[in-house]
This record gives C-alpha cells, sequence and structure tokens, in this order.
C-alpha cells in the first residue's frame, strides 16, 4: 500500500483520486475487484505477455502496478480512459482496444476511487519521483 510520502504529490494528480484517503481507497478496492481485476488481475498483475500483441492485433490488459505503465499517465488521462475507454484522445483513431469505457456503469466517484486504490499501490521512491517528472507538465482538469 502507498508508502505515505507526505504532501509529495505528481503535477499530473488529482485529490479525487488520493491514495492516503483511506476510505476512497477501500471502496475502491471492492469497485476494483468486482470491475476491474478480471482483465487486469487481482492484484494488479495485468495479463501474461502485456507487451506482446494477441492474434487478433490488440494487446493483453497492463498491470496497474509499479511493473506498468500506468504510473506514467497523469490522473486526468487514466480517469478519461477508465470512463470513455481507450479512444482518442487517448489512442489514436482507429486504435483496437479491449479496454471499453465504464461511464455507464460506474459513476465518477466511483471510477476516482479505483484510480485511489491503484495509485495505493505506487509506493516505492523511484516510481514517486519518476511519475513526477513525467507528469510534470500535464494540464490540470
Amino acid at each position: 500500500m502507498f508508502a505515505g510520502c507526505g504532501d509529495v504529490r505528481s503535477p499530473g494528480d488529482d485529490p479525487r483520486a488520493d491514495p492516503r484517503d483511506t476510505a476512497k481507497v477501500s471502496a475502491g478496492a471492492k469497485i476494483y475487484a468486482q470491475h476491474c481485476a478480471a482483465c487486469h488481475g487481482a492484484t494488479l498483475e495485468g495479463q501474461p505477455n502485456w507487451r506482446v500483441r494477441l492474434p487478433s492485433g490488440r494487446l493483453p490488459a497492463p498491470p496497474h502496478d509499479e511493473s506498468g505503465h500506468t504510473w506514467h499517465h497523469p490522473d486526468n488521462v487514466l480517469f478519461g480512459i477508465t470512463k470513455r475507454g481507450l479512444v482518442p484522445p487517448y489512442a489514436p483513431p482507429d486504435y483496437q482496444s479491449d479496454m471499453r469505457g465504464f461511464g455507464g456503469k460506474l459513476s465518477d466517484d466511483e471510477i476516482w476511487a479505483v484510480l485511489a486504490y491503484i495509485k495505493s499501490h505506487w509506493s516505492s521512491r523511484d516510481v514517486l519521483d519518476a511519475r513526477a517528472e513525467m507528469t510534470r507538465n500535464a494540464k490540470r482538469p
């Protein structure tokens, strides 16, 4: 879980996905288990060989733990992908993905809770520092 790095926040962080909010993280864990774990793994490990295209040409679901690339993205992008799916502006036009949007199933607050839960697993100083650097120019919503 979140290592408690004080008030250190990445410029790409949104307070609605605060990994220090234990109630939100707890709610997000339940929502993640119900709606996300089937593809992204019960422990956020993603699908095997997630960087290798399937026969369909699509990529397997990536991990959301520190071994994946989710932490590279600002919160508003993660929110948009979760709500709308992997479609423009989050992917090139005509990009094929199995990541569908959950905006019809989850409320905005539920999506933010899932993101808080996911972010609560990003605890290494290396990842947190890299995330801050990578999202330094992120636009706040």
